[in-house]
């Protein structure tokens, strides 16, 4: 018997012992229906929640499986992130205050725990092999398990399926999230081990872009040269992503490192225009499995740098509205989106204060660190081209502020002179650059009312989003294993 049709007997049996009984009023009638109705409604509320929560984990059926499976990792974006953008993004003119592409599309929580012997706060490497696997491990690991053993990634098991992959990032291709998708390692930090790898250990992908010169273009090796060997199509503009041929694999490193921040790049939206690219390099009739990394939204956090980090999110809003479109073509296309950790412990209103004003974010042109660049080269200090620098007009006090900057680098500077040689290598020596960068990033947290905790993770939940073919299967509270379990599952394994 349904919870529904027991409830209403059982409802149906106690109002009848009732009307029976001779303690039945008008009065305690009217209590006790109301009670049974709400008794009803509990019941059949009951009834769709676990309809919804079988939907949720019913299984699929090898036929009704996606074609393509596009994982969006936010490094470091916890849900203050999501939520500041939706003010960002918010266009002051309007009484509304308008949706994000975030909002269509939020489907509930995950935890990002790592295993327990690195506690409860994650690393990326240790988020991003929990995602990739569904196993936790330890914070530095790349795809290993406690014991240091492989472990099968999506992105693998896609492969081995058929299907096309490939990885598309604003940090160098060999960083944590996308080497632990691609990779096996001991230790994120191997970077030169893990570049080596993606040949040596057999190509795994069809495409890949991102950053990382420092690691394929080296004195003792030549990895891209080894990747055109092997059939490679290699490209190192932007511009040249247009002319690729369809039917070669690609790689594109851009940068030494990551790529520039969104503020400073020559596409502030690189991450959809890259993402573009890759779903035409992927396209068959087989489906594709492909990883997009925001990765500098953790790198704004860890700085405690909303300036970058506003405009890291809005380059991937703008990579999600141009997913919808994808889905929109391709139905048979699932996009799940979540973030492996939240950086920084960032605050909407700081200081006792109920204001978070995000006005002075949304028209700057330049990331702080290009400005103090900026400064540095232009001697004396001239307001008028700070503030065309920065796109608001400093007031008296905040400009004052950088006048001071100059003269307290110099103390800084006298003090590490005096340092012992062994305090020299315990602490990093003053740069006037740095300095003036901190000193904008100050102003702007003023301006805005931003609050930070820490400059490094914190161990909160944070949002999963997804649409298209069987996003249902990620609503709800997860754990982030399940999201690379669910994968799995969707991918016939």
């Amino acid at each position: 018997m349904s919870s529904s049709k027991f409830n209403l007997k059982l409802n149906l049996k106690l109002s009848s012992k009732v009307y029976n009984s001779k303690l039945f009023s008008p009065k305690l009638s009217t209590t006790l229906l109301s009670t049974f109705a709400l008794l009803s409604c509990v019941g059949l509320a009951t009834n769709n929640a676990i309809a919804a929560n079988s939907e949720q984990n019913s299984p699929v059926s090898q036929q009704d499986l996606p074609k393509n499976i596009i994982m969006v990792i936010a490094d470091g974006m916890g849900p203050a992130y999501t939520s500041a953008y939706r003010y960002f993004n918010d266009d002051p003119a309007t009484a509304e205050i308008e949706k994000t592409v975030f909002e269509r599309h939020l489907k509930g929580l995950s935890s990002t725990y790592p295993a327990p012997v690195s506690g409860y706060v994650t690393d990326s490497a240790a988020g991003a092999t929990a995602l990739a696997t569904g196993v936790k491990s330890y914070n530095g690991a790349i795809s290993v398990d406690v014991n240091k053993k492989p472990l099968l990634t999506v992105l693998e098991w896609a492969k081995q399926q058929g299907k096309r992959t490939g990885v598309v990032v604003t940090s160098r291709i060999n960083h944590a999230t996308p080497a632990s998708y691609l990779s096996h390692n001991e230790s994120r930090r191997n970077y030169d081990e893990l570049a080596n790898s993606y040949i040596d250990n057999g190509i795994k992908a069809d495409v890949y872009f991102g950053g990382g010169w420092t690691n394929y273009i080296r004195d003792d090796r030549n990895i891209v040269n080894e990747f055109k060997q092997a059939g490679f199509q290699y490209i190192d503009s932007y511009s040249q992503l247009a002319g690729l041929a369809n039917d070669k694999p690609v790689l594109g490193l851009f940068a030494d490192f990551g790529l520039p921040w969104a503020l400073d790049d020559s596409n502030k939206h690189r991450l959809a225009m890259m993402t573009k690219a890759a779903t035409g390099q992927l396209k068959n009739d087989a489906g594709f499995f492909m990883l997009v990394e925001a990765s500098q939204i953790d790198w704004g956090g860890h700085d405690n740098n909303i300036a970058t980090a506003m405009h890291e999110m809005d380059d991937l809003a703008k990579l999600m509205e141009y997913l919808e479109v994808f889905v929109e073509k391709n139905p048979d296309t699932l996009v799940v989106l979540t973030a492996d950790h939240s950086t920084g412990g960032f605050t909407l209103a700081a200081n006792k204060e109920y204001r978070w004003d995000p006005e002075v974010l949304r028209t700057m042109k330049y990331s702080p660190a290009t400005i103090a660049k900026n400064i540095i080269a232009k001697d004396p200090l001239d307001q008028k081209e700070i503030n065309k620098w920065l796109n608001f007009e400093l007031n008296t006090e905040e400009f004052q502020q950088i006048t001071k900057v100059d003269s307290s680098y110099q103390q800084a500077k006298a003090k590490y002179v005096l340092l012992s040689a062994t305090e020299k290598t315990e602490k990093k020596a003053p740069e006037l650059k740095e300095l003036y960068r901190r000193a904008i990033l100050a102003i702007i947290d003023k301006r805005t009312n931003t609050g930070w905790t820490t400059s490094g993770h914190t161990g909160i939940d944070v949002p999963v989003f997804a649409f298209g073919k069987h996003s249902e299967q990620f609503s709800g509270q997860l754990d982030n294993t399940d999201i690379a379990k669910k994968i799995f599952t969707l991918l016939g394994k």
